[in-house]
């Protein structure tokens, strides 16, 4: 049984009712033949740089979708469905690709970087994203999922960071009750080794599979693995980060900040160009001021919400995410914040990327064992005890909103644990086996169809219609005000984002904090 920081009685339910939450959902812009979009960003959608709700990501073909801050799941998966149906009526024959793996890919120099205008700012967005390209390949970054934003009244930095030690052991359970990218499109690994069994022409896939976009082929860096970023507490994470973000990288030395064709590679040659280039499950986040760099606010104000970054699309789910998701991440995310959670260490961050890697690739494997604390123990009784050790916060949840939602979504996980089959992992195989002759293309096609239709068939009225219109419209001329005060060159510009002191301590300063990692 976990050991709990402050009883769940004692949670105040006017705290309970304070939780806030939103979420950032990827989606890669595909044709009807399942092939990648190389159109340029709608002109309907407004501009990528400016625009509150919708961005690209990565490459120009990636849309992100973006809520507000909700007091309640309904209420921001609502507005997420309304920018999906706006989203829809601005693609003419094109898709929201319904799956995290992505769709068929052109020669990874053929997929295109996201772009963002004339501006200091919007170039360096592009050059980030052209050293993301250098470093990791560009078919690594077309890889969608959903983030989801997560808050609580009277939660200080040292608290978060407690939640995120918690949360970085235990993730193994929402890869493996949320995963849903057992499968993927060769086209992914054209050229790479990569350890996955052919189940069609063209269809690779790990028959125990929950999240490959989790897993080694996703969002992984053999460099970034040299990185032993700890979680103790602000000091030391900012400390870590800080390292990757200002010494040198000799690889990336060697690739160079321009080419000999007066082009940039990248915004620096540190392991780190910005902080956005660190991978993980989950991030403490601050909101930023304009021009400001993330560390430095979260070293100044703390941490002020997490980001958990490790959900996988929902094929079978118009936008992607259900309440009940949601509702569970909750308890979840209580459960990580008022259990005990000791300090993490090097060896237990070693085996947190095993469990994961481990999950990823072999989650619904009868009897499969993970590591905690050194001693072997199968996923099926460690998520059995973690579920049972939510209950209490399930029920004050409950309590405080006057429902059964709740343990509705707690009961929802552990009949998951207890039938495998359920799984949303198992389910997309079953399915391309049942309906599409084992070919991932052809099931990602027929759910990016289904959601396409459902999604344009339900109301949206001229008025949600028109308030988002007149929001694309300011998005492009806030871009055009953006690029017409510039005076700035724009090596001078990168060079002063980049400085060191922007990031609110100076080398020598950090060095004391990270003798301490």
């Amino acid at each position: 049984m976990t050991m709990t920081r402050a009883a769940p009685h004692a949670l105040d339910p006017e705290r309970l009712r304070g939780i806030r939450r939103g979420v950032e959902k990827e989606s890669l812009r595909a044709t009807a033949t399942g092939d990648l979009a190389l159109t340029p960003h709608p002109l309907a959608l407004g501009s990528a740089l400016t625009h509150p709700h919708i961005t690209t990501d990565y490459s120009e073909s990636q849309l992100e979708l973006i809520t507000g801050v909700h007091a309640t799941p309904e209420t921001c998966l609502e507005e997420l469905l309304r920018i999906h149906q706006f989203t829809l009526r601005a693609l003419g024959d094109e898709m929201l690709w319904a799956s995290s793996m992505p769709c068929r890919l052109p020669a990874d120099e053929n997929i295109p970087i996201g772009r963002y205008g004339a501006s200091n700012v919007g170039r360096a967005k592009s050059v980030y994203r052209m050293g993301l390209a250098h470093r990791y390949g560009r078919r690594m970054q077309t890889i969608s999922g959903i983030h989801y934003n997560w808050s609580m009244p009277g939660v200080d930095s040292a608290a978060y960071f407690s939640l995120i030690r918690n949360f970085r052991r235990h993730a193994f359970l929402l890869l493996y009750l949320f995963g849903a990218s057992p499968a993927l499109c060769s086209s992914f690994v054209q050229g790479r080794d990569h350890g996955l069994k052919a189940l069609s022409e063209g269809t690779l896939y790990m028959p125990h599979g929950t999240s490959l976009r989790m897993g080694r082929l996703g969002y992984q860096s053999d460099a970034q693995s040299r990185l032993a970023v700890s979680y103790n507490g602000l000091e030391g994470y900012a400390a870590s980060i800080h390292e990757a973000l200002t010494r040198p990288y000799p690889p990336y030395e060697a690739v160079g900040i321009v080419n000999p064709g007066g082009e940039y590679n990248q915004l620096a040659t540190s392991l780190l160009q910005i902080e956005n280039e660190f991978y993980g499950v989950i991030r403490p986040k601050r909101v930023i001021f304009p021009g400001e760099r993330p560390l430095h606010a979260l070293r100044e104000r703390g941490v002020e919400y997490v980001e958990v970054r490790l959900l996988d699309l929902d094929p079978f789910v118009p936008v992607g995410l259900k309440a009940q998701t949601i509702r569970f991440l909750d308890v979840f995310l209580l459960h990580c914040l008022m259990s005990e959670s000791p300090p993490d260490t090097p060896d237990e961050i070693a085996e947190v990327g095993r469990n994961q890697h481990k999950t990823a690739a072999f989650g619904r494997e009868p009897g499969l064992r993970l590591e905690r604390c050194g001693q072997a123990v199968t996923l099926a009784d460690w998520a059995a005890s973690l579920l049972r050790d939510c209950a209490p916060f399930a029920a004050a949840l409950d309590e405080a909103h006057r429902t059964s939602d709740y343990t509705d979504a707690l009961r929802g996980a552990q009949a998951l644990v207890q039938s495998p089959e359920l799984l949303p992992s198992a389910r997309v195989l079953e399915v391309m086996a049942n309906d599409f002759d084992n070919a991932f293309v052809d099931f990602a096609i027929g759910q990016s169809q289904s959601t396409h239709a459902k999604l344009l068939a339900l109301p949206f009225s001229g008025t949600q219609q028109t308030r988002l219109a007149t929001m694309s419209e300011q998005s492009l001329q806030d871009q055009r005000a953006i690029e017409a005060a510039d005076t700035m060159p724009f090596e001078i510009y990168r060079q002063q984002y980049i400085a060191p002191e922007r990031l609110g301590m100076t080398r020598a300063a950090i060095a004391p904090a990270l003798t301490s990692v």
